[in-house]
């Protein structure tokens, strides 16, 4: 909900940033039910709103067969300073982005990460699609398909998605709750089985790949409720064609303080999961040997009429994001196996608050 997802990055944020976020007196537009999302429009940015992200992650394979988890994100954040400047250089729209590759012959991620304040034709989010910008990394597109470019330190991507169905709606068709208090909300829909075809770029090897990617398009004005500590996250591309989205806020002592998904058929068809039908029960845990957070990287979930085992494609799967959002978690490339065993699905998980609770920042009033 990062990703993905539930909202609580913001507070994550340099203290900087975060810090005049929350004191300016700022009337951010909230999430109301009922407001329809309009494509292509709500492929853009919604600069209005506190905080949004649009990240893809997915499974790639090269010609030597060997498999690869990417994610890119790019997050958009109104900071509440220089709301009333007319200086260009007031940061009023910041842009933060990641990109990583889990790569099973490194045994770990390649990470990088960069932000910016919007303007002067570096950093850009556009209203009207998906086009966001932050130097030299990009990602555009809508309905058509989408592509990004992303010259990181140690790996390079060169990817184009081309999707086969209409975007996914989350909650009440798009109205995706995060607390039992409606105000904790979304707007949220998701770009499942996206095919992904395009190049990868490490250790001075360029090459071309193929695979199944996700893309998430999320954006709200509410913090999290400020109980919770962390969340759990999966997007899930089911073999049979369908797509999986589950989340779950966890509290201090690891109790679920409100969960939900949604369970698409190959068809298209979709049904949102209420918290009763949404579960995620941790199987094995790793610790990291850099920060010392322990994660459960094997998860038995059970969402709606589905009961799932997840593994992960490499255990280390841990981003130390502290130089750009201030956060510690664990994101990575997952397989799904149904209760013979078999793999049903590939996709992504996230571990957030593992590592130390996040400062969640509520928000009051």
């Amino acid at each position: 909900m990062r990703r993905r997802r539930v909202l609580g990055w913001l507070a994550a944020l340099p203290l900087g940033w975060a810090g005049a976020a929350r004191a300016a007196a700022i009337d951010y537009p909230p999430v109301l039910p009922g407001r329809p999302l309009v494509f292509p429009r709500d492929h853009g940015a919604h600069p209005d709103f506190r905080i949004e992200w649009w990240y893809v992650t997915g499974w790639l394979r090269g010609g030597a067969g060997e498999d690869l988890g990417f994610q890119v994100t790019f997050f958009r954040l109104r900071s509440g300073i220089g709301e009333d400047s007319p200086s260009r250089f007031a940061p009023r729209q910041l842009l933060v982005a990641h990109a990583a590759l889990s790569d099973p012959r490194l045994g770990r991620l390649r990470h990088d990460q960069r932000s910016a304040r919007t303007g002067f034709g570096l950093a850009l989010a556009e209203e009207d699609q998906t086009r966001l910008r932050l130097d030299d990394w990009t990602l555009d597109g809508g309905a058509a398909g989408y592509a990004t470019r992303i010259a990181a330190a140690d790996f390079g991507l060169e990817l184009e998605f081309t999707p086969d169905r209409p975007p996914l709606l989350h909650g009440q068709a798009g109205f995706s709750r995060k607390a039992r208090d409606p105000r904790h909300a979304s707007h949220y829909y998701s770009r499942p089985q996206l095919a992904v075809r395009g190049t990868v770029s490490c250790d001075g090897r360029r090459e071309a790949v193929r695979g199944v990617a996700w893309l998430d398009h999320e954006w709200s004005s509410e913090l999290l409720p400020a109980h919770a500590v962390g969340w759990d996250w999966l997007g899930l591309n089911l073999d049979d064609g369908g797509a999986l989205m589950a989340f779950r806020l966890r509290d201090k002592a690891g109790g679920t303080l409100w969960a939900a998904g949604t369970l698409a058929q190959p068809d298209g068809t979709a049904r949102a999961l209420g918290p009763a039908e949404v579960e995620f029960t941790p199987r094995r845990l790793w610790r990291s040997p850099r920060s010392g957070a322990v994660y459960p990287v094997v998860m038995a979930l059970r969402a709606g009429p589905r009961i799932l085992g997840l593994h992960p494609l490499i255990d280390d799967q841990e981003l130390d994001a502290r130089a750009s959002l201030g956060a510690l978690y664990w994101e990575g490339a997952v397989r799904a196996t149904g209760a013979d065993g078999r793999e049903v699905g590939k996709g992504y998980l996230e571990l957030t608050g593992y590592a130390g609770a996040l400062d969640m920042g509520h928000r009051s009033g």
